[in-house]
């Protein structure tokens, strides 16, 4: 049986006709295999967040395909599978606050996907699993509102409810956009752990900084005009980098 959760497959997206006519995605391949996680970065309209939103099923390619362990999720015979995948997905989105509902308290927000796929006596517990997992102490965060909790804090929140479902497949975007510089290695420290306690999920990180996916990509997938420019294990396209636009974001990236 493969290890591939995730696959794109000459993937194209144009956006308006004639005059408007935008082609945001060139023919992009992407694999995502069980336990690896994969950073797609690049500028603002790179494209990277395109690919990501067709890669899990938000918007649908102009030509293509995207499968999910090896069925296609696109069009109306991908319905059932795009479904699926839905169910096995976890998001974690640029900002915490747009993404918690302030009505909630953080525990309320974290039992929510529970709530949704499982009757489970055992809810409680996995909350405050998930909580520690994320870096935080339940008996402390609980029963706080988002507006009682910093950008830092609310973003792991965010992450515990996102893991709490222990999905097969993670979309962490642009997490630490909206955090500040000292929240960020907090941050890096839970996705790190997500890890660690889900050693089969696959992630998918989406990210215009090297410096922060770093520490938490296994791969790099570089995008630019709408193209894969690179790709390749983190360490070798950060200590070699084959293209002039990886190593203009190297040269950028705030270490």
């Amino acid at each position: 049986m493969s290890d591939v959760v995730l696959e794109a497959r000459g993937v194209h997206k144009t956006f308006g006709r004639g005059k408007t006519h935008h082609e945001a995605l060139r023919g992009v391949d992407l694999v995502v295999r069980e336990g690896q996680s994969v950073a797609v970065i690049g500028e603002s309209g790179s494209g990277k967040s395109t690919l990501t939103r067709i890669l899990f099923g938000l918007d649908c390619p102009t030509t293509g395909d995207v499968l999910f362990h090896g069925r296609s999720i696109t069009g109306k015979e991908g319905r059932e599978r795009l479904l699926a995948l839905r169910r096995a997905s976890g998001v974690v989105y640029q900002n915490p606050f747009e993404s918690l509902d302030p009505r909630w308290t953080a525990a309320q927000s974290v039992a929510e996907p529970l709530l949704a796929q499982v009757a489970d006596a055992n809810i409680d517990e996995r909350v405050d699993e998930a909580f520690r997992v994320a870096g935080l102490d339940a008996g402390r965060y609980a029963n706080r509102f988002p507006m009682d909790l910093s950008g830092g804090q609310a973003q792991r929140v965010a992450i515990a409810r996102a893991m709490v479902t222990s999905p097969q497949v993670l979309l962490a975007d642009e997490p630490m956009s909206a955090i500040d510089v000292a929240a960020r290695v907090q941050i890096v420290d839970s996705l790190r752990r997500v890890r660690e306690a889900n050693p089969d999920m696959a992630m998918v990180v989406v990210s215009h900084d090297l410096g922060v996916v770093q520490h938490i990509a296994d791969r790099l997938v570089v995008m630019h005009n709408g193209l894969v420019v690179e790709r390749g294990e983190t360490h070798a396209v950060l200590r070699h980098p084959t293209h002039e636009y990886t190593r203009t974001l190297i040269a950028a990236a705030s270490w």
